[in-house]
């Protein structure tokens, strides 16, 4: 979900290196020197390049040379067993230096194949204060493509199993904001131990709020992040700040229920709001990057994004629930041919209702021509809140609806082309939809901190009713009534799956309601609405 920048990079030579395995300076040398034009010093024939996996006794002899030179410190020398130098030099000396860790003692464990274990032993110290660190981590040996070398596939999570960016550096000394003792609605301590998904959000909070709520800094061994918008992740408190009390608007048994619900599907993110006043009650991530995708992600939302077109098709007069949408096998805009799901049936007579509860995406591509380029951006923003600027508390990416012609119109409608979303923008939307208000999504108090929320206008009552009648009607006898079916009370529903690029499967979205609770998630890779984010939707709803 995250969008990463691309580096270009000049010389043929290192065009091709990055290009192949990203090999630094180390490599790059012996890569001359052992491939030298017509022959080595003195006319010699080249010396033949290895190839294959590394050996066993490669595999041992590289690992043990490159623990042996981390022991001591010595990062340039660590940096040149591995295959990307350049990376892993600035890390391996930022761990003795700006860290501050001495005593390095590594144990590797029984190596598998090419993947060492090991374990770390050290001691942190700062500002008169020691404390030992352990931990565990992993690294893999591989062949250099160029030198035939046996190297250390670097990653800079070799160094410390929560390290993830290859930028990201290690630092000790006085924290970067005082420590927060955040609570939910209900004055419960949140805290990552108990609540894993929620560090990235703690920490955000705590940058943000942690002076403001009353707190001094502590000494502590941290992350810090390259990515902009990523607080520092603490890894070892040295001596402790005073933490400073910090509401949140979050419920400790619905973040529950959604740290349970989104473990259960890799790469799953999910949040829950309070339709009546915008508070988030629940936003949990399970993401191998750590990353809270949930309220920065930036991806298609796939026919979730139906709610807003059927809006935007009712308030511009172009149909209504009840009124004529029809569902044929296939429909052609700008010379594009958009289908639906295989196994579809065609219905010439469905109306907009019919054609909402089974997600047809033809139904809603035949209104192409009719929209104007900017209907849909217009609807979205105004009615919706999507892509104002959000002021929930914490870094949020509020939604992209651009006004776009040719066949994007089509594709916008359901929810591909350059549409953007996360389940924080989907959450809200099923919230105004359900309410026909439109109320900013909020982490902490508006008032504690005096921010000033995005407003948009909402919808009216009879465009309102329509969408909860459509929605309701999808979660009973559409494609979500099947997940959907534990639930009782006032409910309702839309799924969706989004295409991407080079991705086996299509990622799956699902949002809903039940009561004062509406809830959106996005598995990546997951398949259709039901398969994986239906469940995780449900879940959070029957806590809530």
């Amino acid at each position: 979900m995250r969008k990463g920048a691309k580096a270009a990079i000049v010389g043929s030579v290192f065009a091709v290196m990055v290009g192949g395995a990203g090999y630094g300076a180390f490599n790059v040398v012996n890569a001359l020197s052992d491939t030298g034009g017509s022959g080595g010093p003195g006319g010699a024939e080249p010396v033949a390049v290895k190839s294959g996996p590394p050996s066993d006794s490669e595999v041992k002899k590289t690992s043990a040379a490159f623990f042996a030179a981390w022991e001591k410190g010595q990062a340039a020398a660590a940096a040149d067993l591995t295959n990307n130098a350049q990376k892993a030099e600035p890390l391996l000396t930022s761990y003795g230096q700006a860290a501050h860790i001495t005593g390095v003692k590594i144990t590797p464990g029984s190596a598998v194949g090419d993947s060492v274990p090991f374990s770390v032993k050290a001691t942190v110290s700062f500002g008169g204060k020691s404390k030992p660190l352990a931990y565990q981590s992993r690294l893999t040996v591989v062949r250099g493509v160029t030198t035939g070398k046996a190297l250390i596939d670097w990653q800079p999570s070799v160094v410390h199993p929560a390290l993830k960016n290859m930028d990201d550096t290690l630092v000790t000394g006085d924290s970067s904001a005082p420590s927060i003792e955040a609570v939910d609605r209900d004055g419960k301590v949140l805290t990552k131990e108990k609540y894993p998904s929620l560090g990235p959000v703690l920490d955000q909070l705590r940058t943000k709020y942690g002076a403001k709520a009353g707190g001094t800094p502590g000494i502590e061994l941290a992350i810090r992040h390259a990515a902009p918008d990523t607080a520092d992740t603490s890894l070892l408190t040295l001596a402790e700040g005073k933490a400073g009390k910090l509401p949140t608007t979050l419920s400790a048994s619905v973040q529950a229920a959604a740290e349970k619900a989104v473990q259960r599907y890799p790469e799953s993110s999910v949040v829950a709001v309070k339709p009546s006043t915008g508070e988030v009650l629940a936003v949990a991530n399970n993401r191998t990057d750590g990353w809270n995708a949930a309220f920065l992600g930036e991806v298609a939302p796939g026919s979730t994004m139906k709610i807003i077109s059927a809006a935007t098709l009712i308030d511009n007069g172009l149909t209504s629930a009840n009124g004529p949408a029809p569902c044929p096998s296939s429909a052609v805009s700008e010379s594009q041919t958009f289908k639906n799901i295989k196994g579809m049936k065609p219905n010439e007579g469905a109306t907009l209702s019919e054609s909402f509860a089974r997600s047809c995406n033809t139904a809603f591509v035949k209104f192409a021509d009719e929209v104007k380029v900017d209907s849909l951006t217009n609807e979205a923003r105004d009615r919706f809140g999507i892509g104002l600027d959000w002021q929930t508390g914490i870094p949020s990416f509020d939604g992209s609806v651009p006004a776009a012609g040719g066949p994007d119109t089509a594709a916008g409608l359901i929810g591909q082309g350059k549409v953007q979303m996360n389940p924080l923008n989907m959450a809200s939307v099923t919230a105004t939809a359900m309410t026909g208000v439109f109320r900013q999504p909020v982490i902490v108090p508006l008032s504690l901190d005096g921010r000033d929320p995005a407003h948009a206008k909402g919808l009216s009552s009879s465009t309102a009713q329509q969408l909860r009648s459509m929605m309701n009607r999808t979660a009973t006898s559409g494609t979500a009534a099947e997940v959907m079916a534990g639930l009782s009370g006032r409910i309702g529903a839309k799924t969706g799956s989004a295409e991407v690029d080079g991705q086996a499967r299509s990622d799956s979205w699902f949002t809903g309601y039940r009561g004062d609770v509406a809830a959106a998630a996005m598995t990546q890779d997951g398949g259709h609405g039901v398969d994986a984010s239906g469940p995780i939707v449900v879940r959070v709803l029957q806590a809530g």
